[in-house]
C-alpha cells in the first residue's frame, strides 16, 4: 500500500486520500498493544500521504492525540517520520505538539514510549534545525529557533536527569541521540549552566556503550558550540576522546569510522582552542608503551596538523623534535601512522625546517622494507611491510610530483639514497621521484648538469651513479620494474655523467626503456637484455674516448664489487661491466693490476660469483688475451695454490676445500676466455696454455700417482668448460682443418662422469653437462672410433633407466623443442631446480648428443646402428624407459629426415626393421608412445621415399594419413586401437618396398614376445593385416614363416597371442592353401599342440577349409597307405609299416573337424570324407607305426595330456568318429560306440564286423548321407587292397539289410555290385558279398521274389566255390539261402531244388557244428518246395533221414534245434501222418526230448509206413540193420 501511494502521490485526489488517512489511521491505533508490523505499515502509509496532504493526515492523527492522555507508540512515530519527510509541512505543528507532549514525558513508564518520545524529540529537533537553515524555501520565514527553546530545553530536563540513568542501554542510547539534536535548539544560557554535570555525563556513556558514535557525535556538538567555556574542562575530557581513536575503526561497521572522525574533529576544535595544552597532553603519548596508544597519537597528530595549520606553524621545531622516538619504532602499524604524519607536515612545510631530513630519511627506509616471509591475507589493523611499502612510495612519489615547496628539499638530496646497497628496494620510487623532479629543473632552466656538487659534497660522483643505475637495470622486473625507472633517471643525469653522452644516451636509452615495456618478465630473455645493456656501456666508452675517465670508472666499479655480496646475479653483471671496462681500456699496467685485484679479492666461497669473475676474464680477454692468461697463470704460482700441493693434499681438510673452489673459479675462467678470445689466436694457445693447466688443475700428481677430485663443483666447471672451449674450437674459422689431440682423453673423461652418476636419483646437473660436452666434442675432429661411440651412447642411454619414483613425477612429457641451453648460461653450480627439470634438460642434452652422432653418420647403416642400442629400450617392460626411448627416437628420426639429402637412388636396407621396431608400438598402454610411435613410423616411411628419389617436400597422400590415424590412438579403447593398427599396417603394406616385406614381418614376429601386451597384440593385427595386403606375393617365403609362428607359439603363453597366430595361419593358407598345407603336413608327428592349434585355425572360413579338406583327402588317398617290410630276423614275416603322409594328411583332417566351425565343410564333403576315412582305417588295420615314431608314441602316452594315439589305425578311428561328430551324425558315432564297433574295427580279425556295425548305424542314423557314399564307396570294390575291398564290401552288404537301401533307390546297384564280389580273389570279401545278398531278405524282402533267379545263382554259386577249403563261403551261402527262401515261390527254386539238397547233404555230417546248423536248416526251409509231385525230393528226404533222427543227440545244441526244425518240416512230406504228428508233438524247440521212447516210437511209425509204400525201402533198410 505504501509502494501504491509513493508511485501515485501526484494523482491521487483528497477524497481518496481522506479514506486511505481515515483506514490507516484506524489500522494503527485499533489495537492498543504495539503490532509492528502491521501498525508499522499503517504508519508508513500515512507519511507516505503526508508528502502532499500532510494538513490531512494531521487533521486525523492530532484526534489520537489528546492532552493528559499518553498516545499509541506509533501515533508518535509517524509524528517523527512525518517531520523528517515533510519539514515545510510539519515544522508549523511542532509547537502545539511540544506543547501537548511534555506533559507526557512523566507519564511514559514503559521503555518503549520514552525511546519513541526521544525518537521525536531527535527528529523534531532535525527537523527544526533543517527548517531554519533553509528559511529562503520556508513557507514561514518567521520561524527562529527560539520559537521551540523552551519547550526543547524543559524536554532535555527529563531525558537528561531522568531517562539518561536508565539501566537499559537502548534507552539511554535513544536518549543520547536526542540530546545530540537537542542541544542544537537549547539556549545558550542555559546550555553552559548545564556543562559542568552534561559532558562527564556524556563522555562517561563510552564505558557503557559499544556504539560510541552519538556519543563522539553529541561530544563534537556541544565542544563546537561551547568553545569559550571549554577552557577548564578540555583536560579532563581528553583521556576519554583518546580512548576512542586509540580503538581501530572497523570498515565494516560504518558507525565505528564515523565514530572515529567525530573524535578528530573534537581534538580540531580543541587543538584550534587551546594548541600549547592539547600538544603538552598529546606528545608525551608518543612515548607510550602502548602501540595502539602511539598509533591513535599519531593519528590525532595528523588531523591537528591538517586542519589547525596556523595554530601549529610555530610548533614545528617542537613536532619534529618530538617525532624522534616514532622514527625509531618497528612496530608496522606506528610505521604506517608515522608516514602518513609526514605526508601531512610535507604539506605544511615541516621538512624544510631542521629536522626535516630525518623524516624523509625514515621515508626513504620505509620505500625500502624487505617483503614478509611469507604473506598472509591482507588485514588493515595489522599491516604487513608490503602495506607499509606501499604507503610509503607512493607519498614519496606524491610529495616529488605534486607538492612544489618539496622540490628544493628533494632534489639533490634524494640522489644521496641511490648508491647505499641498504636502499636497493627504494630504488624504484626514488628514482622516479629523482626523474620528475629533474624535469621541473630543467623546465626552471637550470644548468646542464643538474647536479650541485659543489654545494653537497655527499652527492655519489657521476661513475658511482653510472655503475649503480646501469647494475641495477641489469634485473629489470626486480623492485617494481626498476630497470625503467633506473634506464630513465640515467637518461636524465647524461650531461651529469659525461657531456659527451647526451646525443647518445638520448637515442640509445628510449630504445632500451621501450624493448623494456614491449616485453613482460617472462618473455623478456635476461641475456639478450644484459647483452643490450653491455652494448650501451661499450658505446658509452667509446662516445666518452677518455682513458682517465675510463680507468675511474672501473676503479669506481671495483670498489661498489663488495656491495653486492648479497646480490649474486647483479655482482656478475657488475663482473661484466668491469670485463667490458677493462677491455676498453688502454692500460695495459692498469688491466693486469685489476685483473689481479679481482683475483685476490673474488669470494671464492660462494660459487654463484665465479660465473661474474670468469665472464670479466673472459670479456677483458677480447682485447687483452696475452695478459689475461699471463694473469691467471700467475695467481696459479702465487701462494694461494702452492699449498695445496704435496702428499696430503688428497685429504680434505677446510683450506684443501677452499682450493679447490679457487681451482674451480680458474677452470672456468679459461672456458671463458676461449669463448671470447680472437679466433685467430685461440686455436695456438689452446691445448699448450688452456687446455693443459685445465687438466692441472682437475688433477694432481702425488707420488707420480694420478689423483682426480670428487668435488662436485669442480667436475661441473671442468665440465662446462670443455664444452665452452668446444664450442670456441667449432666457431673458428679454421676449424675444418683443426685436431683436437686431447679429443679422447676429453671424451673419456665425459663417459667417465656419466658412468659415475648414480641410476637410482636425479641431483646433479653432472650427466646433462657431460652430455652437452660429448656433443660439441663430437663435431670436433678426429671422429670416434667405434667401440668409444658405442661405449659413450650406452652410458648416456642408462639413462632411461631412472624410475619415475626417484624423480617423484610420473613420466616425462618429451624434452622441449630446440637445444637444451649449453652449460656455459646461468649460475656455474648446479641450479635450484626440481628433480624433474633437471631430468628434463637431461633428456635434451641426450637428444642433441644423438642427433649429433647421427649427423655424423647421416646413412641406413649409421641410423641402424643408433637403434641397435636404442631397440632394448623402446622394448623395454618399463613404461617409462619405454616412453623416454620412443620420444627420443621420434626425434632422432624427424631429425634425420630433415638433414637427408639423397643424391643417388640407394636402398634403405633396413626399413622393414625400424618399422617392425616402432608400429607395434602405436598401440602401446602409454599414450604418448603410441603417438609417438606413428611419428616415427611416419618419418621412416618418407626416409625410404626420398632414398627412391622423391624430393624432401614430397607429400605421399597415404603417409600423410598416418597424422589423420593418431586421433584413434587417443582413446584406450582395445578395438578403437587396434582398428587403427590395422589401417596403419595397410598404409605400410602399400608402402614397404617387396624386398623389405619379408625383413618387416620376421621382425614383426618378434614382437609377439613383446612384455607390452598391447604391443604385442597389435603386432598380431598388424602382421595380419600386411599379409591381406601383401601376403601374395610371398609364396616362397609361408614355409619359413609357418616355421617362424610355429616357433612363436612355443615362445609365447598368451592367449592373444595363439588366436592371432591361428588367425595369420588362415590368412596365408587363403592365399597359398597348398604351400601352408605342405608346410603342416611336414610337422612332426605326433602333431604338438601349437600345431594342431595352427590346423583348427584353417576351419575358420567353410570354402577355404573345404579346399584344404580335398587337398587332405587327395594326401591321404595319393600315397601307399602302408609299405610292407619284413622283419631283420632270420625266418621273420613282413609286416606293415605306415607312410607318414597320409599319417600326417589323417591327423590333420582330425584336428580341423575337432573345430567347430569346420562344421559347414564337413557337411559339403561329408561322402568323400566318409568313405576315405573308411577306407583308411581299412588300409591301418594291423599296420605298424615307423619305427623313426614308435619313440615319440611312447613318449607322448607318457603324458598326461596326450588325448589322441599315434596308433594308424587309432588315429584314423579318431578321425572318423571325429568327422562323423562335425557332420551332424553325433547318432551314428555314439551308437556305434555302444555297440563297440570301433574297437571292432581296429582288431584285424573282426573288422568286417565293426564295419557292419558302422553301416547299420549309418542305415539307422544317416539315412539320407548314403546315396552319396554307396557312389563313392562302390568304385573301392576293385581296389588293389583286399582291406579296401573287405570294408566295402561289408559296408555295403550291411546295408541291404536296412529298407533304407530299397527306399533310396538304391537296391540294384549295390547287389550287382554284391553279386560281381562272388569271384573276388579275397575269400572274406566272397563271403560278405553272399551275406550282403542274404540281407535283402531282410531289408528288401519284396525285391526277393523279383531277384530270386539271380539270388538263388549266387547262392549256388557260392555253396560250390572251390577255393573254399573251409567251406565259409558255403556256410554264408546256406545261411542266406534259409533268409530268402522264406520269400520265394516254389516255381522260383523248383529247378534248382534237387541240385541244392544234394549239395547240402554232405555237409549234415561235416564236423563244423555251424555247416551242419546251416545246412539241415536251409534242408528243412526246402521241404516247404517239396509238395506235389516231386518224388526225388521226397527220396532225399529219406536219404536224410536217419541223419537227421541220429543228430538228435548232436552235442550242439544249436544243431539239434536246427535237427528238430528239419523233421518238423519233412513230417509232412513224408506220407505218414502218425509220425508227422509225432514230429510236430514231441520236436517243439521248448520241449525235451526223451530220445530212446521217441526212436522206438518213430521206429514202429516207420515200420508201418514202410509196409505200405515201396519208397520206404531204404528206410526199411535201415531199420532192419545193425
Amino acid at each position: 500500500m505504501e509502494t501504491v501511494v509513493k508511485n501515485n502521490i501526484s494523482s491521487l485526489d483528497k477524497s481518496t486520500a481522506k479514506v486511505v488517512i481515515f483506514l490507516a489511521s484506524n489500522e494503527m491505533t485499533k489495537s492498543k498493544e504495539v503490532v509492528w508490523e502491521w501498525q508499522q505499515a499503517a504508519s508508513s502509509v500515512l507519511v507516505a500521504v503526508g508528502q502532499r496532504f500532510i494538513n490531512k493526515v494531521m487533521e486525523e492523527v492530532l484526534t489520537k492525540f489528546q492532552p493528559g492522555i499518553l498516545p499509541h507508540y506509533f501515533v508518535m512515530q509517524t509524528f517523527a517520520n512525518l517531520a523528517v519527510s515533510n519539514v515545510f509541512g510539519m515544522v508549523p505543528f511542532l509547537n502545539s505538539i511540544l506543547g501537548t507532549m511534555l506533559p507526557m514525558l512523566g507519564m511514559a513508564k514503559q521503555d518503549h514510549m520514552k525511546s519513541v518520545f526521544c525518537y521525536a524529540l531527535q527528529h523534531f529537533s532535525e527537523s527544526i534545525q533543517e527548517y531554519v537553515a533553509n528559511l529562503d524555501q520556508a513557507p514561514d520565514p518567521t520561524v527562529r529557533k527560539d520559537t521551540f527553546c523552551n519547550e526543547i530545553f524543559s524536554a532535555y530536563e527529563v531525558l537528561f536527569n531522568s531517562w539518561l540513568q536508565h539501566r537499559e542501554p537502548k534507552l539511554r542510547l535513544a536518549v543520547v541521540e536526542a540530546l545530540g539534536a537537542m542541544s542544537y535548539l537549547m539556549p545558550g544560557e542555559k546550555l553552559e549552566e548545564q556543562l559542568p554535570k552534561l559532558i562527564p555525563a556524556v563522555l562517561s556513556l563510552y564505558k557503557k556503550h559499544t556504539e560510541s558514535f552519538y556519543i563522539s557525535k553529541v561530544s563534537t556538538g556541544l565542544e563546537h558550540h561551547l568553545v569559550p567555556t571549554l577552557g577548564m574542562l578540555s583536560p579532563p575530557q581528553s583521556p576519554p576522546l583518546i580512548l576512542q581513536i586509540c580503538t581501530p575503526a572497523d570498515p565494516a561497521v560504518p558507525l565505528t569510522v564515523k565514530n572515529h572522525t567525530e573524535v578528530l574533529r573534537c581534538f580540531t576544535v580543541l587543538a584550534c582552542s587551546f594548541p600549547d595544552r592539547v600538544l603538552t597532553f598529546l606528545l608525551p603519548k608518543l612515548e607510550s608503551s602502548s602501540e595502539r596508544t602511539r598509533v591513535g597519537t599519531l593519528l590525532i597528530m595528523r588531523q591537528i596538523i591538517n586542519s589547525a595549520p596556523s595554530q601549529m606553524e610555530i610548533k614545528k621545531p617542537f613536532i619534529l623534535s618530538s617525532m624522534k622516538l616514532p622514527l625509531q619504532d618497528s612496530n608496522n602499524k606506528v610505521r604506517r601512522a608515522v608516514v602518513q604524519v609526514i605526508s601531512a607536515m610535507a604539506h605544511h612545510g615541516y621538512l624544510e625546517q631542521p629536522g626535516g631530513e630525518a623524516m624523509l630519511e625514515f621515508l626513504v627506509r620505509q620505500c625500502a622494507l624487505p617483503s614478509d616471509p611469507q604473506k598472509p591475507l591482507p588485514d588493515v589493523d595489522d599491516p604487513t611491510s608490503d602495506s607499509v611499502r606501499s604507503i610509503s612510495v607512493n607519498t614519496l612519489l606524491l610529495l616529488s610530483t605534486t607538492v612544489d615547496r618539496m622540490n628544493n628539499v628533494l632534489w639533490p638530496y634524494l640522489l644521496e639514497f641511490i648508491t647505499p646497497v641498504q636502499f636497493t628496494n627504494a630504488l624504484t620510487p626514488i628514482c622516479k621521484s629523482l626523474m620528475h623532479l629533474s624535469v621541473k629543473k630543467r623546465e626552471e632552466g637550470g644548468n646542464a648538469s643538474l647536479i650541485p656538487y659543489d654545494l653537497n659534497g655527499n652527492l655519489p660522483s657521476p661513475h658511482a651513479l653510472t655503475t649503480r643505475l646501469l647494475v641495477v637495470s641489469s634485473r629489470p622486473y626486480t623492485g617494481d620494474g626498476r630497470g625503467a625507472a633506473a634506464l630513465r633517471l640515467l637518461h636524465a643525469l647524461c650531461c651529469s655523467v659525461h657531456p659527451a653522452l647526451e646525443q647518445l644516451w638520448s637515442k640509445r636509452v628510449p630504445l632500451l626503456v621501450e624493448f623494456f615495456l614491449e616485453n613482460t618478465e617472462k618473455s623478456l630473455h635476461l641475456e639478450e637484455w644484459e647483452e643490450e645493456l653491455l652494448l650501451l656501456l661499450q658505446e658509452t666508452l667509446a662516445a666518452v674516448s677518455d682513458n682517465a675517465w675510463i680507468c675511474h670508472f672501473v676503479t669506481e666499479m671495483c670498489r661498489q664489487l663488495n656491495g653486492y655480496n648479497g646480490f649474486p646475479t647483479e655482482k656478475n653483471f657488475l663482473y661484466k661491466c668491469i670485463g667490458t671496462t677493462l677491455r676498453a681500456c688502454v692500460s695495459k699496467e692498469l688491466v693486469q693490476k685489476q685483473l689481479q685485484e679481482l683475483l685476490e679479492t673474488a669470494r671464492y666461497n660462494e660459487e654463484a660469483e665465479w660465473e661474474g669473475l670468469a665472464s670479466c676474464f673472459g670479456i677483458c680477454a677480447i682485447n687483452h688475451l696475452e695478459e689475461t692468461l699471463a694473469k691467471l697463470e700467475d695467481f696459479v704460482r702465487s701462494d694461494v695454490f702452492k699449498k695445496s700441493v704435496g702428499l696430503f693434499s688428497i685429504f680434505k681438510d677446510r683450506s684443501d676445500h677452499e682450493v679447490e673452489k679457487i681451482k674451480s673459479a680458474l677452470i672456468l675462467c679459461y672456458g671463458f676466455v676461449a669463448v671470447h678470445a680472437p679466433r685467430e689466436l685461440l686455436l695456438s694457445r689452446l691445448e699448450a696454455d688452456i687446455l693443459k693447466n685445465i687438466s692441472q688443475y682437475f688433477s694432481t700428481k702425488v707420488l707420480g700417482i694420478k689423483v682426480e677430485t670428487k668435488d662436485l663443483t669442480l667436475k661441473l666447471c671442468l665440465i662446462r668448460s670443455i664444452a665452452m672451449i668446444s664450442r670456441a674450437v667449432r666457431g673458428s674459422t679454421k676449424c675444418t682443418d683443426f685436431v683436437l689431440g686431447r679429443k679422447a682423453e676429453l671424451m673419456a673423461q665425459m663417459v667417465e662422469f656419466i658412468k659415475a652418476e648414480p641410476l637410482d636419483s636425479m641431483r646433479t646437473p653432472v650427466r646433462q653437462w657431460a652430455m652437452v660436452t660429448c656433443t660439441h666434442l663430437v663435431l670436433l675432429e678426429p671422429q670416434l672410433s667405434d667401440p668409444d661411440r658405442t661405449e659413450l651412447m650406452d652410458a648416456c642411454l642408462a639413462e632411461f633407466s631412472l624410475h619415475p619414483l626417484f624423480l617423484g613425477f610420473p613420466p616425462l612429457p618429451p624434452p622441449p623443442g630446440g637445444t637444451p641451453p649449453p652449460p656455459g648460461s646461468g649460475c656455474i653450480s648446479h641450479p635450484i631446480t626440481t628433480p624433474q627439470e633437471l631430468f628434463a634438460d637431461t633428456l635434451g642434452a641426450l637428444q642433441e648428443l644423438l642427433k649429433t652422432l647421427l649427423q655424423r653418420s647421416l646413412t641406413p647403416h649409421g641410423l641402424q646402428d643408433m637403434f641397435a642400442h636404442l631397440g632394448p629400450w623402446i622394448k623395454s617392460s618399463k613404461q617409462h624407459e619405454r616412453q623416454r626411448a620412443v620420444e627420443l627416437s621420434a626425434a632422432l628420426l624427424d631429425f634425420y629426415l630433415g638433414r637427408l639429402n639423397v643424391s643417388t637412388v640407394v636402398p634403405f636396407y633396413n626399413l622393414g626393421v625400424l618399422i617392425a621396431l616402432f608400429s607395434p608400438r602405436c598401440s602401446d598402454s602409454v599414450g604418448s608412445v603410441r603417438q609417438r610411435a606413428v611419428d616415427c613410423v611416419y618419418s621412416l616411411l618418407y626416409i625410404q621415399l626420398c632414398y627412391e628419389g622423391f624430393a624432401r617436400d614430397h607429400r605421399d597422400e597415404m603417409v600423410e594419413g598416418l597424422k589423420a590415424l593418431k586421433r584413434g590412438l587417443e582413446e584406450p579403447d582395445f578395438t578403437v586401437l587396434f582398428r587403427t593398427c590395422t589401417n596403419i599396417a595397410k598404409v605400410i603394406g602399400k608402402r614397404v618396398p617387396p624386398d623389405q616385406l619379408m625383413s618387416l614381418l620376421l621382425s614383426m614376429f618378434e614382437g609377439l614376445a613383446d612384455p607390452d601386451k598391447n604391443c604385442s597384440r597389435a603386432a598380431t593385427v598388424m602382421i595380419n593385416a600386411l599379409l591381406k595386403e601383401r601376403g601374395a606375393v610371398l609364396q616362397d617365403k609361408v614355409p619359413d614363416i609357418m616355421s617362424i609362428i610355429h616357433g612363436k607359439l612355443q615362445e609365447v603363453d598368451e592367449e592373444h597371442v595363439h588366436k592371432a597366430a591361428q588367425q595369420t595361419v588362415y590368412i596365408l593358407a587363403a592365399q597359398h592353401t597348398g604351400v601352408v598345407v605342405s608346410s603342416l603336413l611336414g610337422s612332426a608327428l605326433p602333431f604338438d599342440s601349437h600345431t594342431c592349434a595352427m590346423w583348427r585355425a584353417l576351419a575358420a572360413e567353410p570354402s577355404l577349409t573345404a579346399q584344404i579338406l580335398e587337398q587332405l583327402l587327395e594326401k591321404v588317398t595319393r600315397d601307399v597307405p602302408y609299405k610292407e617290410s619284413r622283419a631283420f630276423l632270420l625266418g621273420g614275416s613282413s609286416e606293415r609299416v605306415a607312410t607318414p603322409l597320409p599319417m600326417a594328411a589323417t591327423c590333420a583332417l582330425h584336428e580341423i573337424m575337432s573345430a567347430p566351425e569346420s562344421g559347414p565343410a564337413v557337411l559339403g564333403l561329408y561322402a568323400p570324407l566318409f568313405v576315405t576315412l573308411l577306407l583308411r582305417v581299412s588300409c591301418t588295420v594291423g599296420v605298424q607305426l615307423p619305427k623313426s615314431l614308435q619313440g615319440r608314441e611312447r613318449r607322448s602316452s607318457s603324458h598326461a595330456a596326450a588325448s589322441r594315439s599315434l596308433q594308424p589305425c587309432s588315429c584314423a578311428v579318431q578321425t572318423l568318429r571325429a568327422m562323423l561328430a562335425r557332420g551332424g551324425s553325433e547318432a551314428v558315432a555314439t551308437a556305434v560306440g555302444s555297440a563297440g564297433g570301433w574297437e571292432l574295427m581296429e582288431n584285424p580279425e573282426r573288422h568286417h564286423e565293426g564295419v557292419t556295425v558302422l553301416a547299420g548305424s549309418m542305415a539307422r542314423h544317416a539315412g539320407p548321407r548314403l546315396p552319396l557314399i554307396v557312389k563313392s564307396l562302390i568304385p573301392t570294390l576293385s581296389s588293389a587292397f583286399d582291406s579296401q575291398r573287405v570294408t566295402a564290401t561289408a559296408f555295403l552288404a550291411e546295408l541291404l539289410s536296412s529298407n533304407v537301401v530299397n527306399d533310396l533307390i538304391l537296391l540294384e546297384n549295390v547287389m550287382d555290385s554284391m553279386t560281381g564280389r562272388q569271384k573276388d580273389p579275397c575269400l572274406l570279401v566272397r563271403v560278405l558279398a553272399l551275406r550282403g545278398l542274404g540281407n535283402i531278405a531282410v531289408g528288401a524282402p519284396e525285391k526277393v521274389h523279383k531277384h530270386g533267379a539271380k539270388l538263388l545263382a549266387s547262392m549256388v554259386n557260392g555253396m560250390d566255390d572251390r577255393d573254399d577249403p573251409n567251406n565259409l563261403v558255403a556256410l554264408e551261402a546256406m545261411t542266406s539261402l534259409s533268409k530268402l527262401l522264406e520269400h520265394l515261390e516254389e516255381r522260383d527254386v523248383r529247378a534248382t531244388l534237387l541240385h541244392i539238397a544234394i549239395r547240402i547233404r554232405p555237409f549234415f555230417d561235416s564236423e563244423q557244428p555251424d555247416l551242419r546248423r546251416s545246412s539241415i536248416v536251409l534242408f528243412g526251409n526246402l521241404t516247404k518246395f517239396s509238395e506235389g509231385d516231386c518224388e526225388a525230393f521226397f527220396e532225399q528226404i529219406l536219404n536224410g533221414l536217419v541223419t537227421l533222427l541220429l543228430h538228435l543227440q548232436d552235442p550242439k545244441p544249436e544243431v539239434v534245434r536246427a535237427c528238430k526244425f528239419a523233421l518238423r518240416m519233412c513230417g509232412p512230406s513224408m506220407g505218414c501222418e502218425g509220425l508227422c504228428d509225432m514230429f510236430l508233438n514231441h520236436l517243439r524247440e521248448d520241449r525235451s526230448l526223451h530220445y530212446g521212447e521217441f526212436m522206438n516210437n518213430v521206429c514202429k511209425h516207420l515200420v508201418s509206413a514202410a509196409q505200405l509204400a515201396s519208397g520206404w525201402a531204404a528206410v526199411e533198410k535201415w531199420l532192419t540193420s545193425d
